[in-house]
């Protein structure tokens, strides 16, 4: 608006210098020569006010007082006007004139109000004028002053629509420069290599006051590094095609010291009339920067130890076979795996692991070159990458981290020490392997980390193809378990159990086996440690629960004299830990409609020295449904006997690694006699398995074993088998009846040896 304004005092003044040199003219034509002494001060007067035109007016129009020098200068410009028509002998008829020029002059620049009251005074010198002058004509005076009036109202009418104009882009201009005041943008316009523009948001978002903003601050506040391709960005953008928008990030240095990430935005507005400039905006994006650099850091380093993760590693992976490409160098995978590191957490807790986690790291971090990558795969799983180095050297590096592994780490007030599973792979660089092949060298040595834990632990282990067979040939088994399990290929037999002493039937064995459609009926030995490792055993297992329950069930309904038949199932230590185990046993038990107290579950001796807190809990609450519980393999565990006292069983299970010589060894006979003694110190009923001959037999019932089962009294047999020997068990008498031997018989009905 200033420059508007400072244009349109400029007019103003050629404007009057015009009328001024016009009413020279006058003098030099139309007065008298002893008038002709006007024509100095007239001179002088478009002098003044053409060198007048020449100031800055643009800070001149900002100084206090101003407009009001404008009105009296206007009014001083009539009065000449007034005055040099005094002396005129045509000045009724030129007066009008010069008084429009001076009014319509001023009406661009004056409010309504002046405007107005310069009109009134111009009309009142006019009727002064024709009042002073001699023998004016009134009809003259009377059409001139008339035109005089509607002038001045229509120059007041014009001056009001341009105030209306100017207060109208007063406001826009306003509203505008408060959104870029408070927009989050700085905006700056570029023209001639000067900053003809900048809002007032520049000195709030890049610290630097609008006002007196420059290119030389431009220069200052670019990052010596960007420099030089912001220079370049500029000049492409100002040689582009009309309305070609560019962006680039660079750096600013703002006033506070600090340097912030911007962006830049620059629009080729040059061959714009209006704005005739590259018009730039520049956003702060340092918080932005920032978060996608913690999101990166987060994307490819490990939070617990700064370490790069696994998907840093397989980029680093893929950086190292490029860099071997030409010279068909190697890359060498190292996978450490923490030895037993689960029992840390549970027994220390989450806070003491990260701790030996941190420190195991930083001890790694120490032993290898500053070229290796150290990587953490999650847990207690971490990679070393090494590129060029012989066997020999591999396995110097193996040996120092197994070494450092070992060494004792400070947690609280305790030393803990661990050890370290170590696998090797390494891959000979060509140019035909691609990204597939790196995800091969992980594969790899992870196979021959497990190799190494099976192995024993605390070791490494070197990579060689017969791990990938045999890890193919697992999956493959693990698929075909899973298959079996959903095609239901999975059948249970059972095992008779008798009273040692009556030699009546009283229970059964629950045990599964395999229908194999290609290979027949295969043995547990064959599937059960696979279905452990996979999680396969649960729904396995209780697959035989429920199936067991029912058929027992169904034999108690249906078989006179059955109805105290009870069924044992063995519970695998995966399946014992699984959280829906009480539940799962509860269902079958109510599914099946079979007496609790006619189940019986058999745990391992082992088993129950895993978390036995843990386990007390689980077996009062299965014992809460009324089943009873076994240990089974009695005698080979760790379990001493206070723990037996502390943990809710019925029955002791005597393994058959004790019964096989109990015929012919003494000790074996003592070791059978000292288990049946303490299960009828702690009232528990005793079990023997194994039994296959009946000198066994005799020994056993005389040193008072309460049951027994094994190839003597029959081979586990489907359930129309054992129902058959259910019927000749009633068939052969009551239980007095001396003696009860239908499991003697020449011909027993039972199935070949699984």
């Amino acid at each position: 608006m200033a420059h508007y304004h400072a244009r349109q005092v400029r007019l103003d003044l050629w404007i009057i210098a015009a009328l001024t040199l016009m009413g020279a003219i006058r003098v030099q034509v139309a007065w008298a020569p002893e008038y002709r002494w006007w024509l100095v001060p007239l001179a002088l007067s478009i002098v003044v006010l053409l060198a007048a035109s020449a100031l800055p007016w643009p800070r001149i129009l900002r100084r206090p007082g101003v407009p009001a020098g404008l009105t009296a200068w206007y009014a001083a410009s009539l009065a000449g006007v007034y005055v040099f028509n005094l002396f005129d002998d045509d000045g009724l008829a030129i007066y009008p004139a010069g008084a429009i020029v001076v009014v319509v002059a001023a009406s661009a620049l004056l409010k309504p109000g002046t405007t107005v009251g310069l009109g009134l005074f111009a009309q009142a010198g006019y009727l002064l004028l024709a009042v002073t002058a001699a023998q004016p004509s009134p009809v003259l005076v009377a059409s001139l002053s008339m035109v005089l009036t509607v002038v001045i109202g229509l120059c007041v009418l014009t001056a009001h629509s341009r105030r209306q104009q100017e207060t109208e882009r007063a406001v826009a201009e306003r509203r505008s420069e408060a959104m870029l005041e408070n927009g989050s943008d700085a905006v700056l316009a570029l023209a001639d290599g000067r900053v003809v523009f900048a809002s007032s948001s520049s000195g709030r978002v890049l610290g630097r006051d609008a006002s007196k903003f420059g290119t030389e601050d431009l220069v200052a506040m670019t990052h010596p590094d960007d420099l030089a391709p912001v220079t370049a960005w500029m000049v492409e953008l100002s040689a582009a095609a009309p309305g070609h928008t560019a962006r680039i990030d660079s750096r600013c240095l703002h006033t506070d010291g600090r340097w912030i990430n911007v962006q830049v935005t620059g629009t080729n507005r040059l061959h714009d009339p209006h704005v005739a400039a590259v018009v730039l905006t520049i956003r702060d994006v340092s918080e932005q920067k920032a978060l996608e650099g913690e999101l990166t850091r987060q994307a490819f380093q490990d939070a617990l130890t700064g370490l790069p993760n696994r998907s840093l590693l397989r980029d680093r992976m893929n950086q190292a076979v490029a860099r071997n490409l030409r010279s068909g160098g190697r890359v060498e995978l190292l996978l450490v795996d923490l030895d037993d590191f689960k029992k840390v957490n549970d027994t220390l807790g989450h806070a003491a692991g990260d701790e030996l986690i941190r420190a195991v790291a930083s001890r790694m971090g120490g032993c290898i070159r500053p070229a290796d990558t150290l990587a953490r795969l999650g847990g207690d799983e971490f990679a070393v990458l090494v590129e060029g180095l012989d066997d020999l050297e591999l396995a110097a590096l193996a040996e120092r981290l197994l070494e450092i592994v070992r060494l004792p780490v400070r947690v609280g007030n305790r030393d803990l020490v661990t050890t370290a599973s170590i696998g090797i792979a390494s891959a000979k660089i060509t140019h035909t392997m691609t990204e597939a092949d790196t995800h091969e060298l992980l594969r790899d040595a992870d196979l021959a980390m497990y190799a190494a834990k099976t192995a024993g632990r605390d070791r490494y282990v070197v990579f060689d193809e017969s791990m990938y067979a045999d890890a193919v040939q697992e999956a493959e088994a693990r698929v075909r378990l899973e298959q079996a399990l959903a095609d239901d290929e999975f059948v249970v037999h059972y095992q008779p159990i008798v009273d040692l002493p009556s030699g009546r039937l009283i229970g059964v064995e629950a045990l599964v086996r395999w229908q194999h459609p290609e290979l027949g009926l295969l043995a547990p030995d064959t599937f059960i440690s696979l279905a452990e490792q996979t999680g396969l055993i649960v729904p396995l297992g209780h697959r035989v629960l429920t199936e067991s329950c029912r058929q027992v069930a169904a034999w108690h309904r249906d078989v006179p004299g059955a109805e105290q038949l009870r069924v044992s199932v063995n519970l695998s230590a995966r399946q014992f830990q699984h959280t829906d185990l009480v539940a799962d046993v509860a269902g079958a038990l109510r599914d099946s409609g079979i007496d609790p107290g006619r189940v019986v579950l058999e745990i391992t001796e082992s088993l129950l020295m895993q978390d036995t807190d843990a386990t007390i809990r689980t077996l009062h609450e299965l014992r809460d449904l009324g089943v009873q519980i076994a240990i089974d393999d009695f005698g080979t565990g760790y379990s001493s006997l206070s723990y037996l006292r502390r943990f809710p069983i019925d029955i002791l299970k005597i393994d058959k690694a004790f019964i096989d010589g109990i015929a012919t060894d003494p000790d074996d006979a003592t070791l059978a006699e000292a288990v049946v003694q303490l299960g009828r110190a702690l009232r528990l009923q005793t079990v023997a398995e194994g039994i296959e001959n009946l000198d066994q037999h005799s020994l056993l019932s005389a040193l008072g074993c309460t049951y027994g089962q094994g190839y003597l009294f029959a081979r586990p047999a489907g359930p129309v088998q054992i129902e058959a020997l259910l019927h000749q068990s009633r068939d052969t008498g009551e239980p007095d009846d001396d003696p009860a031997d239908w499991w003697s018989t020449p011909e027993p009905v039972s199935p070949p040896p699984a």
